[in-house]
């Protein structure tokens, strides 16, 4: 069982409250998901949990946390880049229970996370996996020092459909405790029992929780309504002491209008109207007693707004792109040493081949080297406003294609497209604030404009006036959509748009992204996004694009 109780966590920087009085017990068989706009703590949380000295360098961190025999396995947002110059069999030798293992229980861990056992013992670089296959080496590793709590910090990021798949299985048969954090809904759908929403409300001054003992889907029709119910009621309460307040105001005025004019001669009359005064003061305060017990309107964390301009469209019969591309290629890479650190010969080698097992070589592509094929054959044809998604295993090469569509459409003239990579780092300067990102001109008009829109997607005043580097996945991904919004075009170049997304900013993504009037050619992986926004699904094979049938894309 794991207990934290009375938790507070206060980011160092601007002093923000993220979490206060946090309390939960996790018990043995919960797979509890933590949900919340990006800022609002998950990350953090995950890492005190595992381990303290995690946040110690950026958050203040006061509370308890009892772990009743319970041994721990995280799984971090992002490996460590020390670790990404690791060969597997490095980095997989680093959990101590590796030696107390028989070859025989290592092959049915390999076949239990649907591995190839020499994918362990391989000196390929941990950088050059896919991102499924980096996955579940890390969960190779973790479940061999046998967990009886899981800590899974986005273990959904970056991983195929066959992938998410798999690791939904994994959740729901593990026997213990699972915590962790996605932005997939179908698979918070599909694996939670247990919910623990973080916000931040009032525009971020007031940190808040919620722990439902309830799937994903039951919680938030359930938040749904209750908000609903408490919106009503408050809106009634609020027409009603309007009706008595009105009906107050004329009680008084005529009261007092008559005592303005009784006559002297007639004191008996006075004194009446001294009493109808009295009663009205009486009145006033039964009023103002009953005004403060009406219901509250509810307090939630907005969700964030972005449009399209209606400009944005594209004549229906108009050929967007008509694209061929006979081989799609990537260079070899072969392992050669930073420095010379001794006298032996070098050697060269290609991902998964042979990889050096020193920490002195890096990856620099292959002088005369025949570049490795991906796919061949490849033909794309889309016409006027077609919403399309290619999808495909890790590693089948759809990033490299998107890049290679997106240099194409950019040099259109006929078109105004923009591009948003996976890798933001490809596109946005970190010295940069968000305001200096977005603006083109400079102008103080343009300035104010630009402050309001980035309110309207929950950045605050510091973070607007912090350099990009610094802000979170999530903040860049609502940059680059704002960015691709103001630029008013009419083709949208999306490699993974919702990867950064929370699960409750989601929807808002996938609605405007529908009724968006241009064309749209995307990658994924988000079964959501897929269902509701994608009119066409091709998966890109060694021969090529394929369509899918709607029962393969459901």
């Amino acid at each position: 069982m794991l207990q934290i109780k009375h938790l507070k966590i206060i980011h160092k920087k601007d002093l923000r409250v993220i979490l206060d009085d946090f309390s939960l017990v996790l018990n043995p068989g919960d797979k509890a998901v933590i949900i919340g706009e990006e800022g609002n703590g998950k990350s953090t949380l995950l890492k005190w949990i595992y381990d303290p000295a995690l946040a110690e360098d950026y958050a203040e961190i006061s509370g308890e946390r009892v772990l009743t025999q319970e041994k721990l396995g995280y799984l971090p947002q992002e490996l460590a880049r020390a670790d990404y110059e690791k060969s597997v069999y490095e980095f997989f030798c680093e959990e101590p229970a590796i030696w107390d293992r028989t070859p025989r229980e290592l092959e049915a861990l390999a076949a239990r996370l649907k591995l190839p056992l020499e994918l362990l013992y391989s000196e390929q670089l941990m950088k050059t996996l896919s991102g499924g296959e980096r996955v579940k080496v890390q969960m190779a590793r973790i479940l061999l020092g046998e967990p009886s709590l899981l800590l899974l910090d986005e273990p959904s990021n970056d991983i195929d459909i066959p992938t998410l798949e798999w690791l939904e299985q994994q959740i729901t048969a593990w026997n213990g405790s699972v915590l962790y954090i996605s932005h997939d809904e179908t698979l918070i759908e599909r694996t939670a029992n247990r919910v623990i929403h973080l916000e931040q409300i009032r525009r971020k001054t007031l940190s808040r929780y919620t722990v439902a003992n309830m799937p994903y889907q039951d919680y938030i029709a359930q938040r749904s309504a209750q908000m609903a119910n408490q919106r009503r009621q408050a809106e009634n309460d609020r027409r009603q002491e309007q009706i008595r307040q009105e009906k107050f105001n004329r009680i008084q005025q005529k009261v007092e209008h008559d005592l303005r004019s009784v006559s002297r001669q007639n004191p008996h009359g006075g004194q009446l109207l001294k009493k109808k005064m009295k009663a009205v003061k009486s009145l006033e305060k039964r009023y103002e007693r009953e005004a403060r017990d009406m219901a509250q309107l509810p307090e939630e964390e907005d969700a964030i707004f972005i449009k399209f301009k209606d400009t944005c469209r594209i004549p229906a019969g108009k050929t967007v792109l008509d694209f061929t591309l006979a081989r799609l290629e990537i260079p070899q890479f072969s392992c050669m040493p930073v420095e010379n650190t001794s006298d032996t010969t070098q050697s060269s080698c290609t991902p998964g081949e042979n990889a050096s097992d020193t920490p002195h070589f890096s990856e620099v592509p292959r002088k005369n080297a025949p570049a490795r094929l991906l796919a061949s054959d490849i033909h794309l044809r889309v016409r006027g406003s077609e919403k399309l998604c290619i999808v495909g295993r890790n590693g089948a090469g759809k990033s490299t294609l998107l890049r290679k569509i997106a240099a194409e459409l950019l040099r259109r003239p006929d078109l105004k497209a923009a591009y948003m990579p996976q890798n933001y780092e490809e596109e946005l300067d970190g010295d940069l604030t968000p305001v200096e990102y977005l603006a083109q001109r400079g102008d103080k008009e343009e300035l104010t404009q630009i402050r309001t829109y980035l309110g309207a997607m929950k950045y605050t005043a510091q973070e607007m006036l912090r350099p990009v580097r610094e802000l979170s996945g999530g903040q860049r991904a609502k940059l680059f959509l704002l960015k691709l919004s103001m630029s008013e075009a009419n083709v949208l170049i999306l490699d993974e748009p919702t990867r950064n997304f929370s699960p409750l900013s989601n929807p808002v993504i996938r609605e405007v992204l529908s009724e968006y009037g241009g064309a749209i050619l995307s990658v994924s992986h988000d079964r959501k996004y897929i269902r509701e926004v994608c009119d066409r699904v091709l998966e890109l094979t060694p021969d090529g694009l394929r369509e899918q049938s709607p029962e393969i894309r459901a």
